[in-house]
C-alpha cells in the first residue's frame, strides 16, 4: 500500500460490532471487529485483542487497501469451502456439521487446552461418521504439541484418513523433523502461524517445513501481498478465515477467487459459526460468493458493541492509523 487516507475520514464510518457465537472458538464467544467504508466499499480491521500495535496495523493495512483500492481480477465467481469444528465433545459434532450446507470437507480442531488425546480422537472419528468415507477431514492444531506429541497425536488420527495436519507445532524446525518423522504415513504438513505471524512468512517454505501454505488475508496486509508470498513460496495454498464477519471473508474470497490454482477447499464457511452476522456469508452447496459484501444497516444497529468496546476500538484504530502513516510502506 503508497497511501494512507486521514484517520479522519476512516473515522467518519467506523462501526464497531460485536458478533456472538454459537461455540467458544479460539477462546471467545463473541467476536468484535471494526468495519469502515471507503471508495470501493466496506472494509473489516479485526486483529485479535492480545495482538500489539504492530502487529495490528498490518491488518489496517489490508482494510485500507480493501477500501481504497480495487481488488484483483477474480478468475472464479465460487469458493468452495469446509466446515470448521470446534473443539467441541463428539456428540455435538453433528450439530455443527449440519450448519455448514453442502461442505465435503472438515476441519477438525485438535490439542485444545484442557482436553487430551483421547478428544481429539473421538471428535474426529464423530466427524467421519458423520460424513462418510468420501468427506474430506484435516485437523488444525494451532501450534499446540511439541514434535513428539504431534507424532503420536497424528499417528493416532491417521486412521481417519486426514488430508493434512496443520500447524501442529510452532516453530519451523519443528515443523521440519515432525515432517520427517511422519513421511510414512503420507499426511501433509500446512503452515499457518508459521506465516501469518512470522517475521518472515516465506521462511517455512524456503526450509522444506510444509507442504501446503493457510493464508490469510488481513494478518498478511492484503490480497496483493498475499498473492506475492503465494507466487514466491511455490506451494499449495488454502485461503482462510482470522474468524472475520461477513465483510473480511469477502476479502478472503476475493484472495481465493484470484489465485490462479486453488486445489483446496477454502477455510471461509466460518460465518456458520456466528449466531448473527453484519449479512449473510454462509456457506450455500458448499460454496461461498466472491462477491464484495455490504453490510446491513439493520444488522450494524443490532450487532453494535457496548459503548467501551467501541471506544476500545477506536483508539486501536488511531494508534495502528499513526503506525501506517509514520511508515506506510
Amino acid at each position: 500500500m503508497t497511501d494512507v487516507p486521514p484517520l479522519a475520514e476512516i473515522l467518519e464510518t467506523a462501526r464497531v460490532v460485536a458478533l456472538p457465537m454459537y461455540t467458544r472458538f479460539r477462546g471467545v464467544e463473541v467476536r468484535e471487529a471494526l468495519l469502515f467504508e471507503g471508495p470501493q466499499g466496506w472494509a473489516e480491521f479485526s486483529p485479535f485483542a492480545e495482538y500489539d500495535d504492530a502487529e495490528a496495523s498490518t491488518w489496517l493495512a489490508a482494510a485500507i487497501a480493501d477500501a481504497w483500492h480495487p481488488r484483483p481480477d477474480a478468475v472464479r465467481d465460487g469458493i468452495r469451502v469446509n466446515a470448521t469444528i470446534p473443539a467441541v465433545p463428539a456428540e455435538r459434532v453433528p450439530d455443527v456439521l449440519a450448519r455448514f450446507d453442502g461442505c465435503r470437507t472438515a476441519k477438525v480442531k485438535v490439542a485444545e487446552a484442557g482436553q487430551g488425546l483421547s478428544d481429539d480422537v473421538a471428535r474426529v472419528r464423530a466427524v467421519r461418521a458423520e460424513m462418510g468415507p468420501e468427506g474430506r477431514i484435516r485437523i488444525d492444531a494451532n501450534a499446540g504439541w511439541n514434535v513428539d506429541e504431534a507424532e503420536r497425536a497424528i499417528h493416532a488420527l491417521a486412521p481417519f484418513d486426514l488430508e493434512y495436519a496443520e500447524q501442529p507445532c510452532a516453530g519451523v524446525d519443528e515443523l521440519v523433523e515432525l515432517r520427517e518423522r511422519i513421511r510414512y504415513l503420507d499426511i501433509p504438513i500446512a503452515a499457518d502461524e508459521s506465516v501469518r505471524r512470522a517475521e518472515d512468512p516465506l521462511a517455512v517454505a524456503r526450509a522444506g517445513a510444509a507442504d501446503l501454505l493457510v493464508i490469510k488475508a488481513q494478518p498478511l496486509g492484503g490480497i496483493r501481498r498475499a498473492l506475492d508470498i503465494v507466487a514466491e513460496a511455490g506451494l499449495p495454498v488454502v485461503v482462510s478465515s482470522a474468524l472475520d464477519t461477513a465483510v473480511g471473508l469477502s476479502l478472503g474470497a476475493a484472495l481465493a477467487a484470484a489465485l490462479p490454482a486453488l486445489d483446496y477447499d477454502c477455510g471461509l464457511g466460518t460465518a456458520s459459526l456466528f449466531a448473527d452476522d453484519v449479512a449473510d456469508a454462509r456457506p450455500h452447496g458448499g460454496v461461498v460468493s466472491a462477491a464484495r459484501v455490504t453490510p446491513d444497516a439493520t444488522a450494524l444497529a443490532r450487532l453494535e458493541a457496548p459503548a467501551a468496546r467501541r471506544d476500545w476500538w477506536l483508539a486501536r484504530l488511531t494508534r495502528c492509523h499513526a503506525l501506517l502513516d509514520a511508515d506506510p510502506s
